[in-house]
């Protein structure tokens, strides 16, 4: 085998090594989300190593893109954990949310496309028709495209709020919606704010889009300050 031959075949083999961490990156940040791996867990890499299949290297580039996505952290002399989402970091979450959301939807009236609205307009029926099945007793999860926010902040077409939202804070918040008390949750208000946001954007209203955005989040921000004094008064 002449060098350029050996030259692609290490890169046909990098390539192989990248995509299997890429993917397992994937499942594991699933595993995290849903719970499966424990908010606070201590990580063996060894062990998931067996679980999963997979050999250390792709395992250890996977492991550094959960932390680049902040949903583990590495502890001096104890090693790394599954992140643990707190009610005050969440409260700091939301903050930051509600700030670059709002931007969010203010640019999203400026640029979203007709076919845009009509998918959104299809996509809360959807909702809405999920609430009605379940009796108001919870929201859709969302995820992706599924979920109105992330469409809405697709459609801004600023690609540092893309990165920042998207990827950056955007499994921490899904974490949170699959983990947190239902008590929290608001399914029917949310919907009826979707409702209002979509019909500000669709107007091209920006400044309303932007400030009923903002309403919406705080809300929820709100409903989890309410969730840390019951706790403390118990």
């Amino acid at each position: 085998m002449n060098s350029e031959a050996k030259f692609e075949l290490k890169n046909r083999l990098n390539d192989k090594e990248s995509t299997k961490s890429v993917t397992l990156a994937e499942v594991l940040v699933e595993a995290i989300v849903s719970g499966e791996l424990v908010s606070g867990s201590k990580i063996s890499e060894p062990e998931l190593a067996k679980r999963y299949q997979v050999s250390r290297g792709p395992l250890r580039e996977a492991m550094m893109r959960l932390e680049g996505l902040g949903l583990i952290e590495r502890i001096a002399h104890v090693g790394a954990r599954v992140i643990s989402l707190s009610p005050e970091k969440l409260i700091e979450l939301y903050a930051v949310r509600e700030s670059l959301e709002g931007m969010a939807a203010r640019l999203a009236a400026r640029h979203i496309s007709q076919d845009e609205i009509l998918t959104l307009e299809i996509l809360l029926a959807k909702h809405s028709n999920h609430i009605d099945q379940v009796e108001g007793a919870s929201y859709f999860h969302q995820e992706g495209d599924f979920d109105f926010h992330y469409r809405i902040i697709k459609a801004s077409r600023n690609q540092k709020l893309i990165s920042l939202l998207c990827d950056e804070l955007y499994h921490l918040l899904r974490m949170y919606r699959y983990q947190s008390p239902r008590a929290q949750s608001r399914p029917k208000e949310a919907l009826n704010e979707h409702k209002y946001i979509l019909q500000a954007i669709r107007n091209r209203d920006e400044e309303l889009a932007e400030m009923l955005m903002r309403r919406h989040i705080s809300g929820s921000r709100k409903l989890i300050e309410q969730q840390i004094l019951l706790v403390e008064n118990d």
